[in-house]
């Protein structure tokens, strides 16, 4: 490369704002359609982790703060700041999996559901995120709320290690035992990390040989009825069964005449070694006292881990736009789920849903130990605003708002990866432990006392 498009040390492409090709890197930034007007100084493309200390002494030698993205589904959009340097990892996709340990090492831009499957084929699994297109750098740094989390815990409870580009533009090794407050603060810090990991080497897991599903789709005005029943039933599910509650509209194969319904539904899929343990794990749920009310069923079906990607791609379609938000609360989902619905009944398009995994980080209280990531409460919720006309932007953001003002009393915090850091100035802190935010102040001061990582996105 020549020109303004290289950078000593660095292999990838470097665009400088103006350069040609700036504003198409910019474009593809984010996978949300939804692209706030910030703009980095610089754009920097790694062709390999050999780029990255380039690219931190760079941004060192020319006074620059640095944002990173690995597949850029942050709603919000963290990895756009103004001025400073975007770090893109997206081209950084080696991954070595060791079957006889059971152990992998995955590059930040490999994506979730490709690492899934290659597992799949080896007799092995991780908790990758439930979107397909889902890279791990963002997720496994922000905790991760995976497929089968109630037994396996946040996906980033099976990090055991972790490569780091320090401040100083140092690589170093980080563990329990290894610089163990930078590994214990790359577990959950989120778009807030002060370091770029290279490189994660992850605990990896039996594969579950029966995967079934138990669902149930009811209309939106059975939703107080449904959640309770579903949540009475739910201490009587073993950790490996993920339940969960999505308000939206209803498939339209589900209706003959007129538009789909607003629906509530409740899903639980367990994952286990045999399919009689697996339909065992969801008898719990096997007899609905509204199953007469219900627009489908399913029972103990068995689903194909393709599927469940392909299910839940089908709620975040690619090429559209979205605004999303996160509650923690100890409330009931019955109270959470009964407001909500009402936010989904005015919800300004029929993509619009709110997402309600039940004990979504488990019941062992050992897989949220020593890591920056912490559950703040019973009941978690997540709405989401999908849409795809631009005029529509500021309906569907002023819809996600209210939605989440009438829920935010009963709040007790929020998870990083997804809520709106842009709605007020304490999203970040109340997202985290009062002892874990403080905590990774100290631990920031240590590591980036000058300030060369940008810290979390404001309004």
């Amino acid at each position: 490369m020549s020109g303004r498009t290289s950078a000593p040390g660095i292999e990838g492409e470097v665009l400088w704002r103006g350069d040609p090709g700036y504003d198409r890197a910019w474009e593809g930034v984010l996978w949300n359609r939804v692209r706030p007007r910030r703009y980095p100084e610089v754009i920097v493309s790694a062709a390999s982790e050999k780029d990255v200390p380039a690219a931190v002494e760079l941004a060192r030698s020319r006074g620059m703060r640095i944002a990173m993205r690995a597949g850029g589904h942050s709603w919000c959009g963290s990895p756009l700041r103004d001025s400073g340097m975007l770090l893109d990892l997206s081209q950084l996709r080696r991954m070595d999996i060791d079957t006889a340990s059971a152990t992998a090492t995955v590059q930040p831009g490999v994506i979730g559901s490709e690492l899934a499957m290659e597992l799949m084929r080896r007799e092995l699994a991780f908790p990758a995120g439930h979107c397909a297109t889902v890279a791990l750098g963002g997720y496994l740094l922000s905790g991760g709320l995976g497929w089968n989390s109630g037994l396996w815990g946040p996906a980033c409870a099976s990090v055991e290690e972790v490569e780091v580009v320090t401040a100083e533009g140092g690589t170093v090794r980080c563990n329990a035992d290894e610089h163990p407050d930078l590994f214990w603060a790359a577990r959950g810090a989120g778009p807030g990390f002060f370091g770029v990991v290279t490189a994660f080497r992850l605990r990896l897991h039996p594969r579950p040989s029966s995967v079934m599903t138990t669902q149930y789709v009811l209309p939106l005005t059975e939703t107080g009825a449904a959640v309770r029943w579903a949540a009475e039933a739910a201490p009587r599910l073993p950790p490996n069964v993920e339940l969960g509650f999505i308000l939206g509209t209803a498939d339209p194969s589900l209706v003959t005449d007129g538009p789909p319904p607003r629906t509530v539904t409740i899903s639980a899929t367990a994952f286990s070694d045999t399919d009689r343990n697996a339909a065992e794990a969801l008898a719990p749920l096997r007899d609905c006292p509204l199953a007469s009310r219900t627009l489908s069923r399913q029972i103990a079906e068995p689903t194909p881990l393709d599927s469940l990607y392909g299910t839940a791609s089908d709620a975040w379609p690619a090429g559209h736009r979205y605004a999303a938000d996160t509650l923690w609360s100890d409330a009931a989902f019955e109270t959470l789920l009964t407001k909500l619905a009402g936010a989904i009944e005015a919800a300004p398009t029929d993509k619009a849903l709110v997402l309600a995994p039940v004990a979504p980080v488990g019941r062992k209280p050992e897989l949220t130990a020593d890591m920056a990531f912490s559950a703040l409460g019973e009941s978690y919720v997540v709405p989401f605003a999908v849409w795809d006309d631009p005029a529509e932007d500021e309906a569907n953001f002023r819809w996600l708002r209210e939605a989440m003002h009438a829920i935010e009393p009963l709040g007790t915090g929020h998870y990083i990866a997804e809520t709106d850091l842009t709605a007020d100035p304490s999203r970040a802190r109340r997202s985290y432990a009062p002892e874990d935010w403080d905590r990774l102040q100290r631990v920031r001061a240590a590591y980036d006392p000058q300030g060369v990582f940008h810290s979390y996105l404001t309004p």
